[in-house]
């Protein structure tokens, strides 16, 4: 279970505000979204080990909810890095909507920026040696690679990348890159990104930023 929070034998039959009906299917998606967007942001600015409490109070939600869903820790974390994982992979079709093929590509590795910094609140549990999160690599591996696969299908048909990368390296140097440099500056290390995929534009022969 979650670390000592001083709640116990809350009832299933409890709804998010503390009442005694079960939310509709809408309502209740509504709150395990609101739910993993608190988590991140708890375990980003007060560690995987926040009180579960603090959980509750910024999703607004009643702790027994957490509880119900999460029973243990570790079933909230990988919740939560499977959430971020999806919404990362996801914002490759939508970018490709809406941008240009060189454009939408440079957009989500900013995006995948944003994933990688986000996920340093996590870094305790993940890099525990806990086999509860010995399929989130895989899980990680299979969402995005298709993602940005497609990205640099799309860019590479457009001329606007060389034809020699590919999406598992540029993962992989994106990862490093967001997690070693410059600390935790966000606006540096989206610096030091858009370099990175300047330089698969000028291997391509378009100029950066174009």
């Amino acid at each position: 279970m979650f670390v000592n929070d001083g709640v116990k034998g809350l009832s299933d039959e409890q709804d998010y505000h503390g009442g005694l009906e079960r939310p509709v299917r809408a309502d209740a998606r509504r709150n395990m979204d609101a739910l993993l967007r608190a988590a991140m942001a708890v375990f980003a600015t007060s560690g995987v080990d926040a009180p579960v409490r603090e959980v509750a109070e910024k999703a607004g939600v009643g702790v027994g909810t957490v509880y119900r869903h999460f029973p243990q820790r570790s079933d909230l974390i990988k919740a939560v890095v499977r959430n971020e994982v999806d919404a990362c992979a996801e914002a490759a079709a939508a970018l490709a909507a809406e941008h240009p093929p060189g454009e939408a590509l440079a957009l989500w590795m900013q995006r995948y920026v944003d994933f990688i910094m986000a996920k340093r609140g996590l870094a305790a549990a993940l890099h525990s040696g806990n086999p509860a999160y010995e399929a989130l690599p895989d899980y990680f591996e299979n969402r995005m690679t298709p993602a940005l696969r497609s990205l640099l299908d799309a860019a590479r048909a457009d001329g606007a990348v060389g034809a020699d990368v590919e999406a598992g390296e540029l993962l992989r140097a994106g990862m490093q890159l967001s997690t070693l440099a410059h600390g935790e500056d966000p606006t540096q290390t989206r610096r030091m990104m858009a370099l990175l995929v300047d330089g698969l534009r000028y291997r391509a022969g378009t100029p950066p930023h174009a």
